[in-house]
Order: C-alpha cells, then sequence, then structure tokens
C-alpha cells in the first residue's frame, strides 16, 4: 500500500485541484498566435503584434511560487532570458495573479524583482484581468510559450521534464523550452512542441 505524506497530498492539491477550468479552445501549434495587449511594469501598453519579425518567448510568473523560485533561485531562468536576448529574441515575462492573490505585483514591485533576482526579460507584462491567461489557456507558472518571427505558435508548456521543487533537478531535467527555443531560431522543426506544464496554479479573476 502507497503511503503519500501530508506535505506532497497538499502539493498536489495546490498544483492541480486549483487549476482553472478554461472556456474555449487552447491555441493550436502551427496557427497564429492571440495578440495580446498589457501594460508593463512602466505603465506602457506592449502589443504581441509589435513584435512581428523576432521570436516571442511567453513566460507566466509567480515570484511567489516554489516552482517559479526553482529556475530562478538556480538561475535558470535568467540564463534563457540571456540566451532569448542574445538571439534577438523578445522575452515578456506575465505575471497574472489578479489583486489579493499569491503573485500579484504592481509595476513598481515587477521592477524591483527583476532588478534584485538579476533578471533580464524584455518586460514584464501586468495581465490583472486574466485576458492573456485566457487567451493562451495558461495554467500554470512557469508555462512558456514560443511564437515564431512570423507571429506563428510553435511551443507551449513545461520549462522542463522534472516536475519538482528542488534546484538540483535542474540540471538532471531535459530542457524541453530551451531545445524547442534553439530549433525554432535555428529554422529547425521543433522535436516536442507541446509538453506538459508543472507549477502552480494561475488564479483567474472572474470573467
Amino acid at each position: 500500500m502507497t503511503i503519500i505524506s501530508r506535505r506532497a497530498a497538499l502539493m498536489a492539491a495546490g498544483t492541480l485541484a486549483l487549476t482553472p477550468r478554461l472556456a474555449g479552445a487552447s491555441p493550436a501549434i502551427g496557427t497564429a498566435a492571440p495578440d495580446i495587449a498589457l501594460p508593463d511594469q512602466d505603465g506602457d501598453i506592449r502589443r504581441l503584434a509589435d513584435f512581428r519579425g523576432r521570436v516571442v518567448v511567453l513566460e507566466w510568473t509567480n515570484h511567489e511560487c516554489p516552482y517559479v523560485r526553482k529556475h530562478y533561485g538556480s538561475t535558470n531562468m535568467q540564463t534563457l532570458q540571456r540566451l532569448a536576448a542574445g538571439r534577438n529574441a523578445v522575452w515578456l515575462s506575465i505575471a497574472s495573479s489578479p489583486a489579493g492573490e499569491q503573485g500579484h505585483v504592481t509595476g513598481p514591485q515587477a521592477k524591483e524583482l527583476t532588478a534584485s533576482r538579476n533578471a533580464a526579460p524584455t518586460a514584464v507584462l501586468l495581465d490583472h484581468r486574466s485576458a492573456a491567461a485566457r487567451a493562451y489557456q495558461a495554467t500554470t507558472t512557469p508555462q512558456m510559450f514560443v511564437i515564431s518571427a512570423d507571429g506563428v505558435l510553435r511551443y507551449m508548456g513545461g520549462i522542463d521534464s522534472i516536475r519538482s521543487t528542488r534546484i538540483e533537478d535542474v540540471a538532471r531535467a531535459e530542457p524541453y523550452f530551451r531545445d524547442a527555443f534553439l530549433a525554432i531560431t535555428e529554422g529547425r522543426q521543433v522535436t516536442r512542441a507541446s509538453t506538459p506544464p508543472y507549477g502552480c496554479a494561475i488564479k483567474y479573476v472572474d470573467a
């Protein structure tokens, strides 16, 4: 008989049972990526359409989520952000937590987090009304999407293959997102274009 620890059970409940039930179809690999327009950390509106001609990465984030902390604490996320910048890609970190929920940030708080973690996104977008999360059917943090220069969705899913909060697992995991990003920027076929994301459930504002 398998015994599951109380801690493990609570973690599973927090990451699975709270996943939002979303209406409508998920965006499909190989189709046009949904356009979004959101304020960034400085209050400027950033539109996905403005970045046509460049590869774009969307990273759903929640700085209080232990799964997100795993990738920032190990500097894995910052390394990937700088890899993207080195290839002239756009990296948009999206904070969808509404006011009162774990991970909610204001513009100044987002700027402070970027500086304190030595992060390097192109911008942090504030999705407090869940508009972008709904458009992409995003359910967890972290969750990754890659859009090619022609505006087509080429990858969506997990950052890697090991569903844990342990920093030591980063080096052992298969880097799903990194492999896909490199293939897209190099014009190669993506081996795994859709993978299961893992992490903390994104809380949605009632529609």
